[in-house]
């Protein structure tokens, strides 16, 4: 397996990620996939959104690779109404995946800067500053759905 450095961090990432979002069918071939960790894979990327995928993926990882992955997932921005659903959605995440930290953590579907700043009005910076602070979240980011 090939790997890149994040500059930002010295993480050691695979340049092929996987993308958990199709594990809704059959949790035993998810699971045959996921141990595609003994091949060198390191990164894998979920959402909160995806059906079914980060309970999947935790209960994979929980037996014996967590310390050996890089973690993405996704807050679903759609959903964040109030301040306290940030909370209400994350620990539902950690729950599921099995851990105590996410590794990445996106602002999912950001489609434009209303919505980014509905967040922030909401409290968001707060809220991530307090989470990397706690080392719940590591890094930070967003996945951009929208126009030009």
């Amino acid at each position: 397996m090939k790997y890149r450095i994040n500059p930002k961090n010295g993480d050691k990432l695979s340049i092929l990620g996987f993308g958990c979002m199709r594990f809704i069918k059959d949790e035993l071939q998810a699971e045959k996939q996921i141990i595609s960790i003994e091949s060198g894979v390191n990164y894998f990327d979920t959402a909160y959104i995806y059906p079914k995928s980060e309970a999947i993926l935790g209960r994979v990882l929980a037996k014996c690779y967590r310390d050996r992955v890089k973690i993405a997932t996704k807050m679903p921005s759609h959903s964040i109404r109030k301040y306290e659903d940030l909370d209400k959605i994350f620990n539902i995440q950690l729950e599921r995946l099995q851990t105590d930290h996410i590794d990445y953590y996106l602002m999912h579907m950001l489609k434009d800067i209303t919505t980014w700043k509905r967040l922030v009005d909401l409290g968001i910076l707060k809220w991530i500053e307090e989470k990397k602070q706690k080392g719940q979240i590591i890094n930070l980011g967003f996945s951009y759905h929208g126009g030009k």
